[in-house]
């Protein structure tokens, strides 16, 4: 094994020691109890969630697919109470997919269930559901939701309190888990919100997705976390490839303080494309705008993700390039967006709200299919 090697195996080997890595997320067999009574004393509160390991169904074992997320989510609800059942599983509408934003629950109200207030068992069970609908690569997909989950862990130590923590997000199902209709699982927090829409057995919407990060790296059980950097670090290596006149043609007059489609501001695509289009790039050009991008589509299935990341290759043409302030993402009111006749990406450098400096927001939606095409 060559250096090189040897030095991301000790990387990973680092993570998976973690106390919300990947070795909390290695599945272990159990089955759970059938509509156990829920105990009080049993939530796992606000900081809680790091600590309880994925508990994976024997019954779910040889499903894959979406006939896994349905096992999976059949197997939660059989961990519930009926009232908690009711709480969970709510009519598939706008107004209740709609429910998502960046703020902390406390100060925007989620639909759903809270994890805090859920034994560990259903922790477990509740992390397998998220598990399954996100991606598997290192720093993004599950990885980089159980990333964030420890970084508002440390903003509840350190300043934040109680508002923040990562017991203080919620998952809810809206519609039936089923092969046939249409149903969406929604797993929305403080600084993460994943939103897949599933019809007839296929996933027709992976949007909107929302991440954010503060602080901007953070150390748990002596390892350093930096969730969104890839994100950032793709940004900054596409504008860096810009000659002169490209990045002038690319650069914004504007300034953007906050996100355009932040929530609440659905379906509000501009009508006109702006800033820089990608017919005029070289194929290494092209490239650094997929891989960027592609730090998105990673959050989903690695199937579903490759499937998005391949439509949005074929309209990298009329794609366009929108960036604003210094381009190193370090500043505040630095902002960058990619955006076609599907893809919408922005990303958005803001004050810090809890710590000093800055913290980053970031959105992806998508022009045809958020919400699985649901509108108001």
């Amino acid at each position: 094994m060559n250096k090189k090697r040897s030095l991301a195996f000790l990387v990973f080997l680092a993570l998976l020691l973690a106390g919300c890595s990947k070795n909390n997320s290695t599945n272990s067999t159990s089955t759970p109890t059938t509509n156990p009574t829920p105990s009080t004393g049993g939530a796992v509160g606000t900081t809680g969630v790091c600590s309880v390991s994925i508990s994976s169904p024997s019954a779910c074992t040889s499903s894959t697919g979406l006939s896994k997320i349905i096992c999976l989510c059949d197997q939660f609800k059989t961990s519930l109470s009926s009232s908690q059942v009711a709480t969970l599983q709510l009519p598939y509408t706008f107004a209740n997919v709609k429910t998502w934003s960046n703020l902390p629950a406390a100060l925007s109200p989620r639909l759903g269930l809270r994890l805090g207030d859920l034994t560990s068992a259903q922790v477990g069970l509740a992390k397998a559901i998220i598990k399954e609908i996100t991606g598997s690569s290192l720093n993004s997909g599950y990885d980089e939701v159980q990333q964030l989950w420890l970084a508002d862990d440390y903003l509840n130590g350190n300043g934040g309190g109680a508002t923040y923590g990562s017991g203080n997000y919620y998952i809810a199902i809206f519609g039936t888990p089923a092969t046939t209709g249409q149903f969406e699982i929604l797993f929305t927090g403080h600084h993460k919100t994943v939103a897949n829409t599933y019809k007839d057995g296929v996933l027709i919407g992976a949007t909107p997705r929302f991440i954010a990060i503060e602080p901007l790296s953070f150390t748990n059980a002596s390892i350093n976390y930096t969730p969104v950097n890839q994100e950032k670090t793709a940004f900054v290596n596409l504008l860096s490839a810009l000659n002169p006149s490209q990045l002038s043609t690319a650069k914004s007059s504007l300034t953007f303080s906050d996100l355009l489609l932040t929530p609440g501001k659905d379906w509000q695509f501009p009508t006109t494309f702006t800033g820089l289009q990608c017919n005029s790039l070289t194929s290494a050009q092209k490239a650094l705008v997929l891989a960027a991008i592609q730090t998105y589509t990673n959050d989903v299935t690695d199937t579903d993700g490759s499937a998005i990341l391949a439509k949005y290759n074929s309209d990298i043409d009329n794609t366009y390039i929108t960036y604003s302030g210094t381009g190193t993402f370090n500043t505040q009111n630095d902002y960058i967006r990619i955006d076609g006749p599907n893809v919408w990406i922005e990303f958005s450098v803001q004050r810090a709200i809890v710590l000093t400096g800055v913290h980053y927001h970031s959105v992806w939606r998508d022009r045809n299919t958020d919400y699985g095409t649901t509108k108001p």
